[in-house]
């Protein structure tokens, strides 16, 4: 048996008193960041020549600040502690090379802050969600959280529309056997329909940005001519902001089914480690690359896979599965507007389904290997 994690978000409805609260966790959790912040950043100034003195520096915590700041008080303590675990994560990360040196929070910034369950002080009945110092709030809650299921923390955020969610973590045990590799299907990564798979299947991406991008450039323009700050722009800035959380909502429910549709059908799953960061870069496709959301499509596919006893193979991105005939193996160079695959052994084939197919090969070889 193996312990998992699994999260489960709902809609907050929270009525004015814990509107009010809310908005003094989020700015303090911020305000906590950033004064901590600031104080390890003028310790790095100092010792940054001496990195084993600087190793030896102590976080400060968000106790040193309640006497001078009396407001910290009158939120949740764990979620400024967790603002501290927060920023000690990205401190560390800055030292190990996996990220830049932590940057302040700004009022414009996701809001959001997390608690843990400590002596029951989170608990979930009848439609409602016991949250510290907000005690009960109304949710939509449109499934049950399974009885077997421990609570861990919670997670509150506010979306730029105005909507409150939270996002509860749970933790449960489960016997995960590795399954039987048999069924394995290739994906080729395309710009239009997301995939094309080995079996020919085109994914079929209905790219929601683009479909909504006349709209948001019409409330965009709107907006730009309002003066900022005032009701009328409060009022077009939500228009804004629902057209865009709408496009992210579409977006991901789509890539939910679709992930979900592979990890049901498929034993492994082979794509490119692709680096979607470069590529929207170096080919300036960032649009396109940012609507059809590969990242988050692989991020789902990965735990739906793992959840089962099955696998997501990542072969490497210089394997050159766009050359490679999949036919006889010989390779010849393409450019990008070529979207046909013609081999001199005489196959022709769609060139994004010939690259789907040497990636379902070329993970089938690496499955054999392991």
């Amino acid at each position: 048996m193996t312990k998992q994690n699994k999260a489960f978000k709902f809609r907050l409805l929270p009525h004015k008193d814990q509107v009010v609260l809310l908005a003094k966790t989020f700015g303090c959790v911020r305000f906590v960041y950033n004064k901590m912040l600031a104080e390890r950043k003028e310790t790095y100034e100092k010792f940054k020549d001496d990195k084993e003195t600087l190793k030896k520096q102590k976080f400060p915590t968000p106790a040193k600040y309640k006497g001078e700041f009396p407001f910290l008080k009158e939120v949740d303590s764990l979620a400024l502690a967790n603002a501290q675990i927060n920023l000690q994560t990205a401190y560390k990360n800055f030292f190990e090379g996996n990220a830049e040196f932590p940057k302040f929070k700004n009022r414009k910034a996701k809001q959001s802050y997390t608690t843990n369950l400590v002596n029951g002080n989170i608990e979930l009945k009848d439609g409602h969600i016991k949250l510290p110092k907000l005690k009960l709030l109304k949710i939509k809650q449109h499934r049950k959280i399974p009885a077997n299921y421990k609570l861990k923390s919670c997670t509150i955020s506010r979306t730029k529309s105005g909507k409150y969610y939270v996002s509860v973590l749970t933790e449960y045990e489960k016997d995960i056997q590795p399954k039987k590799i048999e069924n394995v299907v290739g994906l080729d990564f395309a710009m239009a329909e997301l995939y094309v798979s080995s079996e020919n299947e085109k994914a079929n991406y209905p790219r929601y940005y683009r479909v909504m991008s006349e709209k948001l450039a019409k409330a965009q323009r709107i907006l730009s001519k309002r003066k900022k700050g005032s009701a009328r722009w409060n009022k077009q800035r939500l228009v804004v902001a629902k057209l865009h959380e709408k496009v992210a909502n579409q977006r991901m429910n789509y890539l939910h089914h679709k992930s979900k549709k592979l990890a049901s059908n498929f034993d492994a799953v082979v794509i490119e480690d692709l680096n979607m960061k470069g590529m929207s870069q170096a080919l300036h496709f960032g649009k396109s690359v940012h609507d059809n959301g590969w990242g988050m499509f692989t991020t789902f596919l990965a735990y739906k896979l793992k959840e089962q006893g099955k696998q997501l193979v990542k072969i490497d991105k210089w394997f050159p599965s766009t050359k490679k005939c999949s036919c006889c193996g010989a390779e010849k160079p393409m450019s990008l507007s070529e979207r046909t695959y013609q081999c001199s052994c005489g196959y022709v084939a769609e060139r994004d389904y010939n690259s789907a197919i040497n990636i379902k090969n070329e993970g089938l070889r690496l499955l054999a290997l392991s």
